[in-house]
């Protein structure tokens, strides 16, 4: 699957999207290794905090069916029922759900405002020095220790 095709299923995905309060839709299609493609739309809450980002219920519901082999995420965000109109980076909780099942130097990010107008991203890019499972196996650090 390419670029275009993966932007092309994040746009159908946002029209999932519930937003009542924000009216921000965004969609995100999530590649696995084997070529499935998980769709996630943003899903809002009256009390805000319950609400969930679309890459964060793109990973949840491939999780769910046991997939851990991530390749790629498009992620597309704008009004509600408008165009996309500007670039929708993933917030940091969601990077950090990436950075959870994803190799930072080759988990590729694609923003897009069109299918034809597009910047990708590894996740090392937008999440430097991220915290990751490997880093709970480290010893702590010699100051701390005390």
């Amino acid at each position: 699957m390419d670029d275009k095709e993966l932007v092309q299923l994040a746009i159908a995905a946002r029209e999932h999207a519930y937003v009542p309060y924000s009216h921000f839709a965004v969609g995100a299609a999530l590649l696995t290794g084997d070529g499935t493609v998980y769709q996630g739309c943003n899903i809002e809450n009256a009390a805000y905090t319950p609400s969930n980002c679309a890459e964060r219920t793109a990973f949840f519901k491939a999780v769910f069916d046991g997939v851990r082999d991530f390749r790629a995420i498009a992620v597309v965000g704008g009004p509600e029922g408008k165009p996309i109109s500007e670039w929708c980076a993933p917030c940091g909780v969601c990077r950090q759900v990436m950075r959870e099942f994803c190799d930072p130097d080759s988990f590729r990010i694609i923003l897009a405002r069109s299918e034809d107008e597009m910047k990708p991203y590894l996740l090392r890019d937008l999440l430097p020095m991220g915290f990751g499972p490997e880093d709970l196996d480290k010893p702590a650090p010699a100051q701390a220790a005390h």
